[in-house]
């Protein structure tokens, strides 16, 4: 996608990837703890568009082509199969464009071919919950994740 906008038919919101212009809205809003130099080096990695040897694209989530409100990350699981985990800076929350976001990366990962989508949400993240569920993800399963909390499996066929 690289630094262009992309937008759907009706769409409130844009996605592009991040920038260096970009470092003081992640400080301010997720990544207080971090140097600048330490989220300028997030950035990079994030652009490399990949993770672990899987396909990873991080977006930022804009409104208007400037504000940026949040961001969307999607991840390869298999071949086909991808996840689109979206974060909405609190100030930003409840405007719909989360659902928004979400729209539009997994329309752009249709484009890329991916045929499945799977998420984890964590069981006490009742807003995440109705967003996917929203979007027509169904719930798989119930476990606990690696990091000891209990999440629900949700998935969705994307084609």
């Amino acid at each position: 996608m690289s630094n262009e906008y992309k937008e759907g038919n009706n769409t409130m919101v844009q996605l592009r990837n991040f920038n260096e212009w970009d470092i003081s809205i992640l400080k301010q809003y997720k990544y207080q703890n971090k140097s600048i130099e330490e989220i300028k080096d997030m950035i990079t990695q994030w652009n490399t568009r990949e993770y672990c040897g899987k396909y990873f694209e991080m977006f930022a989530i804009c409104v208007d082509e400037k504000v940026v409100v949040g961001f969307v990350s999607l991840y390869q699981h298999e071949d086909y199969s991808i996840s689109a985990g979206p974060e909405i800076f609190l100030p930003y929350r409840q405007k719909g464009y989360g659902y928004e976001a979400i729209t539009l990366a997994y329309d752009y990962a249709k484009k890329k071919g991916y045929k499945s989508a799977s998420i984890q949400i964590r069981a006490d993240n009742t807003a995440s919950i109705r967003l996917h569920e929203k979007y027509g993800f169904l719930r798989d399963c119930e476990m606990i994740n690696k990091k000891g909390n209990a999440v629900y499996v949700y998935s969705k066929i994307i084609e």
